[in-house]
């Protein structure tokens, strides 16, 4: 018996969110803050563009890496055998791109971390089975509105440190990617 990497998007992913944990804990949250948040800055700082990537890695606190990694690797791995590894990885990085830009046009004094958007993203994207041309799932339709429903409602109603909006911006970027990659899966079967 072997153990198999069986899932290497996902994996790498969640190992470099680990690594970017131990390096927030270790610098007191000073190298999350650079590298791995990200927020509005001058367009002329390198970072900022970095930023809209990497801060999808970054997250404060172990709390708040384990709550995201626990369905990374849960839905990760189906979607990965289903989609495969370069279209879950522009998943990932249409999610982060999605989420980094809206944050700093909308929230210019709020700084994003975390890869919640991404797993969103799952979980819209893992609603979409057993797709027909011209079908939309209900288990779609239940979970965006189970979901976003509630992500909305707490964007309103509750006051916390949790990002609603990359939450929202991630359920909208894997449900289009489930629907127009399922669309194209039926076209092909005919």
């Amino acid at each position: 018996m072997k153990i198999k990497y069986n899932a290497p998007v996902v994996l790498t992913f969640a190992l470099l969110c680990f690594a970017a944990t131990v390096l927030d804990v270790v610098s007191r949250g000073g190298i999350t803050h650079l590298v791995f948040s990200t927020y509005r800055t001058s367009l002329l700082d390198p970072l900022f563009y970095v930023r809209l990537f990497t801060h999808v890695i970054g997250h404060r606190g172990w709390e708040h890496f384990i709550g995201n990694a626990t369905y990374m690797l849960l839905l990760g791995p189906l979607l990965e055998e289903k989609y495969g590894s370069k279209t879950l990885l522009k998943a990932i990085l249409i999610t982060a791109l999605a989420t980094g830009i809206i944050n700093a046009l909308i929230f210019p004094h709020v700084s994003l971390c975390g890869a919640s958007g991404v797993v969103f993203a799952f979980i819209l994207l893992a609603s979409f089975t057993e797709f027909k041309k011209g079908d939309i799932p209900l288990t779609f339709i239940l979970v965006s509105v189970i979901y976003i429903g509630h992500q909305i409602f707490d964007g309103i109603f509750v006051q916390n440190n949790i990002s609603n909006m990359a939450h929202i911006v991630g359920g909208i970027v894997g449900a289009i990617l489930g629907y127009a990659l399922n669309l194209k899966r039926a076209r092909k079967r005919g």
